[in-house]
């Protein structure tokens, strides 16, 4: 049975498209698991954030800091992990 969750382009690939295909959606598989490493991350430093905003005097807030750096990070590759495995019916 045909994926319909595939793009018209993707249906029927070459053995060159096929080999594209697989290294475009490791590569989104390998962004999916650095977003998870560091939810894991940011979650461990979301102990920290709330005693570091309330104690830490004037800008000084380095957990806050490193939390939204780590938070930008899981945006940023697992939107673009998502996307690069778009259209797989495989779970890995």
């Amino acid at each position: 049975m045909a994926n319909s969750l595939l793009p018209p382009e993707e249906a029927q690939p070459d053995s060159d498209q096929v080999e594209a295909l697989d290294k475009r959606r490791d590569l989104g598989h390998t962004f999916l698991v650095i977003a998870g490493q560091f939810a894991v991350i940011a979650t461990i430093l979301l102990l920290w954030v709330g005693q570091d905003l309330t104690y830490s005097p004037g800008w000084a807030h380095p957990m806050a800091y490193y939390f939204a750096l780590a938070i930008g990070i899981i945006v940023v590759f697992g939107i673009t992990g998502m996307t690069l495995r778009k259209g797989t019916p495989r779970i890995d």
